[in-house]
């Protein structure tokens, strides 16, 4: 199994030691362009072999460096954001294209997590802030939405509706526990 971590600020080291890597120094690189959801995109992939570089990372085999520019096409403004990423695929299973598109895939999943969490749970305007409440909480959040998707249910508030209408006996048939 291998893996393609991007690289979040609550990894500052990490983070930290990926940016000062030569970036300026490789020509493999791979851009990408497109236009949709009212804004256009440009994306420059760059792959660097990170064996020799001491990264200190298990079985890191490559560092990525994404990128993106975007424009609003609404109201004009321009936003320019490098992310990094590491994985353990070397070049030749891997190359910038595909490490661009498997972190664009990534973002396209938690994303769509991350949609749900805040509209149909309303996640950020949650009253529970101490202690492990919020981690309890957004677990619980987890399990009531990937247990709709694996009962079927496409749209994750009409799945909540449904369970609603016998709250005594359709979450729990849902789980497997009836």
């Amino acid at each position: 199994m291998h893996y393609l971590l991007v690289v979040k600020a609550n990894q500052p080291e990490l983070a930290r030691r990926l940016r000062s890597l030569p970036w300026k120094d490789i020509n493999s690189r791979r851009y990408d362009r497109e236009i949709g959801h009212g804004r256009r995109e440009t994306r420059a992939t760059r792959a660097l072999t990170v064996t020799d570089l001491g990264l200190d990372f298990p079985h890191a085999a490559q560092a990525v460096s994404i990128l993106r520019h975007r424009t609003d096409l609404k109201a004009g403004t321009v936003s320019r954001q490098t992310v990094y990423a590491i994985t353990d695929l070397t070049p030749h299973q891997a190359s910038p294209q595909r490490l661009g598109q498997l972190a664009r895939s990534q973002w396209t999943i938690e994303n769509r997590l991350h949609f749900v969490h805040d509209t149909t749970f309303a996640e950020d305007a949650s009253k529970i802030g101490t202690g492990h409440g919020p981690e309890n909480m957004s677990t619980l959040r987890n399990l009531a939405i990937n247990t709709l998707r694996a009962a079927g249910h496409r749209n994750i508030a009409a799945g909540l509706r449904h369970a609603s209408y016998e709250p005594f006996t359709r979450p729990l048939d849902l789980l497997g526990i009836a």
